[in-house]
């Protein structure tokens, strides 16, 4: 069976679709799982596992410029490398005008259909051509968590049940730098290095600098060094403000996609906002406290643990206008004793 995952973007959604197409490889041993997505998260989805073919679209960057020959030179050969295989489903998982029109270009086997959604879920974007171009588009849930409006999707079209337990498959990769990374930490008689994601695409989703050097200066005592990524130089001169006159702080070069993931995964945990670099955390499996300040934690936050009875490792904080220091510093002990 030949399956194409239609995900384009953004990189929590991205991240969201990650344990739809592990529970394809669950279910359906043997089935060659391709993915289109934008070029920028294509280092991340070459870390799923089971995915064969990563195939990049720049969707984002051609918008910009539609009908100048450098547009129309790419758009050719992303539809000539999309078009190379058939497939016996093609998935759209992003429910919008511009995942349509990849899935209508997919080239289908004989008896292949194209599968999407019938209707908004809340919080989520919808746009009608989705529906228009798939030939089963099936209705869900409308209050749904984004990992599992993806996971469900691909269980109706696929005929199998989604597995109550759950994984994103997302690989990392070790190296001697890495290594060295994780290892400054216990050489300076850390209990470890703790990541805080400052860094959101939007400014109603950060956290108060003061919150973050108040919670960075509590790491510290509690034995813990705190490291900062930063996507973009306004995000450095944020993680360099945090650092300011803390005793252990590391602030991150800037990384791929890719070497980023590689990097979490040498953390102790991570503590962030509602982005990307968070939900990537939570498909590390590293202990974790999602900081909201709007009441959407039921849509992107960690979900419960598929077994009731293990104390919760990965959680979420929201109030308004932000989280507390304390309602954050409070929940971070509570994973520690989880």
């Amino acid at each position: 069976m030949k399956i194409l995952i239609v995900k384009l973007s953004s990189l929590g959604d991205v991240v969201h679709a990650m344990p739809a197409v592990q529970d394809i490889v669950r279910e359906h041993p043997g089935a060659q799982i391709d993915w289109v997505v934008e070029r920028g998260f294509v280092p991340l989805v070459r870390r799923c596992k089971g995915v064969r073919r990563v195939i990049a679209v720049d969707l984002r960057q051609w918008r910009q410029s539609p009908f100048s020959a450098e547009t129309r030179r790419a758009w050719a050969l992303f539809k000539n490398e999309l078009q190379q295989e058939r497939y016996d489903a093609v998935i759209d998982l992003q429910g919008l005008t511009k995942s349509a029109l990849v899935s209508w270009l997919a080239r289908l086997s004989r008896g292949g259909k194209r599968y999407g959604l019938a209707n908004q879920t809340e919080g989520s974007g919808f746009e009608a051509p989705t529906r228009w171009v798939a030939d089963v588009a099936f209705h869900l849930p409308t209050h749904s968590h984004a990992v599992t409006r993806s996971r469900e999707l691909c269980a109706l079209a696929l005929h199998h049940t989604a597995p109550i337990d759950m994984n994103f498959g997302l690989e990392t990769h070790k190296d001697k730098a890495q290594e060295a990374i994780k290892n400054i930490a216990f050489r300076r008689g850390l209990r470890g290095m703790v990541a805080l994601v400052h860094g959101t695409s939007r400014a109603d989703k950060e956290w108060p600098l003061e919150h973050w050097r108040e919670l960075a200066q509590r790491l510290n005592e509690a034995g813990f060094g705190v490291a900062l990524p930063h996507g973009n130089q306004a995000e450095e001169q944020v993680s360099n403000a945090i650092a300011y006159g803390l005793e252990h702080a590391q602030v991150w070069p800037r990384l791929a996609l890719d070497a980023l993931a590689d990097a979490l995964a040498t953390c102790f945990g991570v503590i962030g906002v509602d982005s990307g670099l968070s939900h990537i955390a939570v498909a590390l499996d590293l202990p974790h406290v999602q900081l909201y300040n709007f009441d959407t934690a039921w849509r992107t936050g960690p979900l419960p643990h598929a077994v009731a009875e293990q104390p919760p490792y990965q959680c979420s904080v929201f109030a308004q206008p932000a989280p507390s220091v304390d309602a954050v510093w409070q929940a971070w002990c509570a994973v520690l004793s989880a």
